[in-house]
């Protein structure tokens, strides 16, 4: 059934495309509708797959002469991000209610970008995730550049530009792997294996896997490649800003994953020699993800606008993930694969409550015109739902982030000592720059400039709505649900991640 959250998206877009432009009201109530089959879906995959190892949903030949299978599977990794992207997709179109420019053709773009996202998280083969990978960068650039502010046509081509590159470096790497390993075939599993058993050298795998990996970090914000990110964030609408984090960022640390590390484990090997403590692509990239956790969260604190400050603090979370994966232990890969789940519904709270609630009724995202309007009053539905969102993002206990982030130190210190200790610090940075906000944006007692409105007086905003209230409640109760009883997911990734880091066998 999984298989059918690709090809009900992709049917939904098309209808979408094809509905009158007149009937916004149809348009929503329809994307909805899918969406919430997806998620549907989703959950069914998730439930009927606890206790199971990978299954193969299909299987059929698609270039036969290349060795290349129309081939979708699922494992507990694949699960638990198709559940995330359902969620994503739900909320995302309910925090889109107010789109009226060109309804119809917003949400086509929208549910093509999940059909894509669906696709990568399902394909078992190397050619089609490949292709499912590069679909999902075309809705997205349309997103930003038709619907975005601040600099919107930029913004767009900047990302475009950044994914297609690192598309590149994983087709060049991806073309070798198929043409070194002798296997005649693009399957995730025959790759994975001949990687393991020496079919790919290991001289192959110590270039091979950093083109691959890079390729694939660029789209999970990898410092110092992540410069798309907050600026793709800050001009995309609040459902792209969403997607951007919650699903399309985790895109390119799966890939990382099930690609880069699955298919070339002895490009990781030590190099023999060191440099200044670096003596393989292992410390490289851990050292570069720990930079990305402690940089985002500095620029985070320096911020004056209030989505600069979730776009940056999404590059440090993310550089989490990208730490958690670079332990190459269990616990610390499976806190990876947590932390990707967990940010994209943290995220995709925090950037629908500063971009639909708070700008759409305050017209303004600067700290200093926000600190002046005291929206703790006036806004007190999202002054309390930042605080859950807030507390979440800073891995409070009882949330999901908690058990991520602590089994990624875990895994960390496990490894090195000093990538935990360096990322603690980005840690107790996170939560300056979050109160820091909160209190800006929410709980300031400043008093307004001469050209503001006084202190008494102001013009009521508009009302809270149910679709706002809805996605507020879905994605702050699933990740309080997680973070009370993690076994849940932990379950479902512990035996996928333990089957990875063996080669794939299960």
């Amino acid at each position: 059934m999984l298989a059918f959250t690709i090809y009900l998206s992709f049917a939904g877009a098309l209808v979408l495309a094809l509905l009158p432009a007149t009937k916004p009201a149809l348009s929503r109530w329809f994307a909805l509708a899918v969406a919430a089959a997806g998620l549907t879906l989703g959950v069914q995959g998730f439930i009927a797959g606890m206790g199971q190892g990978r299954t193969v949903i299909v299987d059929l030949p698609w270039v036969p002469s290349m060795g290349i299978h129309f081939l979708l599977a699922a494992d507990g990794i694949s699960r638990v991000l198709v559940l995330l992207t359902g969620l994503a997709a739900v909320a995302g179109i309910l925090f889109s209610w107010n789109i009226e420019l060109r309804t119809n053709e917003f949400f086509a773009f929208f549910l093509a970008l999940i059909g894509g996202v669906y696709g990568v998280f399902l394909s078992f083969d190397l050619f089609l995730l490949f292709v499912f990978y590069e679909i999902a960068i075309v809705p997205k650039y349309f997103l930003i550049a038709i619907w975005g502010s601040t600099r919107r046509e930029y913004a767009a081509m900047k990302l475009a530009l950044y994914s297609f590159v690192g598309s590149a470096m994983v087709l060049i790497g991806l073309l070798a792997a198929y043409a070194t390993s002798g296997t005649h075939s693009t399957g995730l599993i025959a790759l994975a294996a001949a990687g393991h058993s020496g079919a790919l050298p290991v001289s192959f795998q110590m270039w091979c896997f950093p083109l691959v990996f890079t390729g694939f970090a660029i789209l999970a914000g990898m410092w110092p490649f992540h410069t798309w990110a907050p600026t793709g964030h800050v001009a995309a609408p609040t459902a792209a800003s969403m997607l951007l984090a919650g699903v399309v960022m985790k895109l390119g640390a799966y890939g990382c994953l099930r690609v880069g590390i699955a298919l070339f484990p002895r490009g990781l090997d030590p190099w023999g020699f060191s440099l200044l403590g670096i003596g393989s692509w292992r410390d490289v990239f851990a050292v570069l993800a720990v930079i990305g956790i402690v940089y985002g969260a500095l620029v985070a604190l320096a911020q004056s606008d209030f989505k600069f400050v979730i776009g940056y603090s999404s590059v440090s979370h993310m550089g989490f993930v990208l730490l958690g994966l670079m332990t190459l232990n269990q616990i610390g890969v499976t806190g990876a694969v947590l932390q990707m789940f967990s940010h994209g519904i943290i995220a995709g709270l925090l950037f629908a409550i500063v971009g639909r609630i708070v700008y759409d009724r305050t017209h303004t995202r600067q700290l200093a015109e926000l600190e002046t309007m005291h929206l703790a009053k006036r806004l007190p539905f999202a002054a309390w739902a930042f605080v859950v969102a807030g507390m979440a993002s800073m891995g409070l206990p009882g949330f999901s982030g908690f058990v991520a982030e602590l089994q990624v130190l875990v895994g960390a210190w496990i490894a090195n000592p000093w990538w935990a200790a360096a990322a603690g610090v980005g840690i107790i940075v996170g939560v300056a720059y979050t109160w820091r906000a909160l209190q800006k944006a929410f709980f300031a007692d400043a008093l307004p400039t001469p050209d503001q409105h006084p202190r008494t007086g102001w013009p009521a905003f508009a009302a809270i709505t149910w679709p706002e209230v809805t996605g507020t409640a879905l994605l702050a109760g699933v990740s309080v649900a997680v973070g009370l009883y993690p076994k849940i997911l932990l379950d479902t990734i512990e035996p996928a991640v333990k089957a990875l880091l063996a080669g794939g066998a299960q």
